[in-house]
């Protein structure tokens, strides 16, 4: 997939295209009945599919440095390689800065979409806002589509249960534990992938030896300590997960992920590997002493093992 930022550049090399334009979060069954449309809309055409994601999301841009940014599903790197896995063969990361907040709608439509994508087919919920002050709609891409030759579909609704699937309400499965919806609504497990870096080497002194995940600046949708699947080499690994600012032993406040592999030997750092929740065990606790927080993680790997134990050796 061909990823670029410079939309002017798009058009001399690559020509027109079908484009659908959105946050993207999590890519979940909504976003993929999408990409499916556009996938269509492109073999119809004979062009190619491209897909705008909007980087950052505006209310992380509005939060500011020191606001309380939405949690996010997904980082941008691994939108990209979900956009890729559904057949998007281009996609423009449209960087939402103050310039961009400030951009006319028409000047949006006239200068990225038209000038720069080439778009001859246009994709969007009917619910889309775009521009200065949100002021464009669908009624103006309709208008605008007719003034600069490209047509407009409404994307289609995905459900489950009845109830339209979105990332807020994927977003609110995982604050609930509910991981089989939220697997349910995504198509997949929800998970996080980074690369492991060198902690603190404290699991290791009470017995239980962590990786530590590189996390993203955005806010996580969940906090506490889970049953996860590891996948590390293809490999799955039952493995005991904590997501918080460790209370007992630290007063930073730095939001960590912390993950004990079972039954896994090996050094892994520097290596990407995956981590997918599949239960809550219980939310972070502050302990009075690292022995009662020894015991507590002693309890985490049993009931870990007890409940991922068809995933070992797999």
């Amino acid at each position: 997939m061909n990823v670029f930022e410079d939309a002017s550049r798009f058009l001399p090399v690559h020509g027109r295209c079908v484009a659908t334009i959105g946050k993207f979060d999590g890519v979940h069954l909504g976003h993929q009945l999408i990409l499916e449309q556009l996938r269509e809309q492109a073999g119809d055409l004979e062009l190619p599919t491209l897909a705008v994601v909007i980087e950052p999301h505006p209310e992380e841009f509005f939060a500011g440095a020191g606001g309380e940014r939405p949690a996010r599903l997904s980082e941008l790197d691994e939108k990209l390689r979900l956009l890729e896995s559904h057949g998007v063969d281009h996609c423009h990361v449209l960087r939402f800065d103050q310039a961009m907040s400030q951009t006319p709608a028409r000047g949006y439509v006239r200068e990225i979409l038209v000038r720069g994508l080439g778009v001859a087919a246009l994709i969007i919920g009917g619910d889309f806002r775009f521009g200065r002050g949100r002021e464009g709609d669908f009624s103006l891409l309709e208008q605008m589509g007719g003034e600069f030759d490209f047509t407009l579909h409404r994307a289609r609704d995905r459900s489950v249960d009845g109830c339209r699937v979105s990332s807020t309400r994927v977003r609110k499965a995982l604050a609930a534990g509910d991981f089989k919806l939220a697997e349910r609504l995504l198509g997949r497990p929800w998970g996080i992938r980074g690369e492991v870096v060198r902690g603190e080497q404290l699991g290791a002194r009470l017995g239980y030896p962590t990786c530590n995940l590189e996390l993203g600046p955005n806010r996580l949708p969940l906090q506490g300590v889970f049953a996860a699947e590891a996948i590390v080499h293809g490999q799955s690994h039952p493995a005991a997960a904590s997501i918080g600012v460790r209370p007992t032993v630290s007063d930073a406040g730095k939001l960590l992920l912390e993950a004990h592999l079972l039954d896994f030997h090996g050094a892994l750092y520097g290596e990407t590997i995956e981590l997918r929740f599949r239960h809550k065990l219980r939310d972070e606790e502050k302990f009075d002493s690292l022995e009662e927080l020894r015991e507590r993680m002693a309890d985490d790997v049993a009931r870990t093992r007890q409940l991922l134990s068809p995933f070992e050796n797999h």
